[in-house]
């Protein structure tokens, strides 16, 4: 099988040679092709230019972006170029920085025959951030159930087949969120349990204010049935507190008008024009290997 390995990349540039020096060691053990592609987020710290030696990896493309568009966009672009350029049986993107921990890689090979096609997903079964984190993690999932209906316990490190990254690059959520989109598409999926690592310098990027970015960013893709939980829960908790009305009560309603407006605004980020030109706004490939 040919394996195509996506890493969207922001400056982290010490972190994602690292993680492809332990993906060339996986790839040691596998009978199968594998090739790696770093999206380049534009950058503004230069990487160094070493000699590249890995020998079990077949290519290492990085596609450097014009313009830095985030996370989500640059998998998006990275899924669309792969499908359109690449000749590959499976994509496994995650992330690079060490979180998404490439001794699993071997978990998801193996579990494609049993996967019988459906998209293989890593479910996290152990995390390394502290417990204040944690616990809005948790609330982040319970919030995320309660309003859209849909239990998402997984992020970006998944394993597609070619017929799952064909429906991805031709839906608008893609763009915008890719575990939502991903939920969206292809209900049925195959979990396994993963253990998030931790990263190999550096502190985490997914503060509190981004793990909120990322909780609307799903929701926003279930916006629909989003905004109609909102409205029922507004109706009941108004019934529940008006012989109780005071600001302390009134925080709930505050907070969730809040949410709605800024869901509302994510939700113009699925713009399938910009998706569908993504790969003009690849400034240039290096072919490193």
């Amino acid at each position: 099988m040919k394996i195509v390995i996506l890493i969207p990349i922001y400056n982290d540039w010490q972190s994602v040679f690292k993680l492809v020096e332990e993906i060339n060691t996986v790839s040691s053990k596998q009978k199968n092709e594998i090739s790696v592609i770093i999206v380049d987020d534009a950058s503004n710290h230069d990487r160094q230019n070493d000699k590249i030696t890995f020998e079990n990896i077949k290519s290492i493309k990085i596609l450097h972006m014009k313009i830095n568009q985030g996370h989500a966009r640059c998998i998006a672009t990275g899924l669309k170029y792969i499908y359109e350029k690449e000749d590959f049986d499976f994509v496994i993107p995650m992330d690079g920085d060490g979180e998404d921990q490439p001794v699993e890689i071997e978990g998801f090979l193996n579990k494609i025959e049993e996967s019988g096609g459906k998209p293989i997903v890593g479910e996290r079964t152990k995390r390394s951030e502290n417990f204040v984190f944690k616990t809005c993690y948790l609330l982040h999932k319970l919030i995320t159930l309660t309003f859209t209906g849909n239990s998402i316990k997984f992020g970006n490190f998944t394993c597609l087949s070619k017929h799952t990254v064909e429906k991805m690059i031709n839906e608008k959520a893609t763009w915008n969120s890719f575990s939502g989109a991903l939920k969206k598409i292809e209900n049925d999926l195959f979990p396994i349990p993963s253990i998030r690592g931790k990263r190999y310098f550096g502190p985490s990027k997914m503060s509190f204010l981004n793990l909120i970015k990322h909780s609307l960013s799903i929701m926003s893709v279930f916006r629909k049935v989003f905004l109609l939980r909102s409205a029922l829960f507004i109706i009941l908790y108004i019934l529940f507190i008006k012989s109780y009305a005071s600001i302390v009560t009134a925080i709930p309603l505050v907070l969730l008008l809040i949410a709605v407006y800024l869901i509302s605004n994510l939700a113009l980020r699925e713009n399938m024009r910009e998706f569908k030109d993504c790969l003009k706004q690849i400034n240039y490939i290096d072919q490193i290997k």
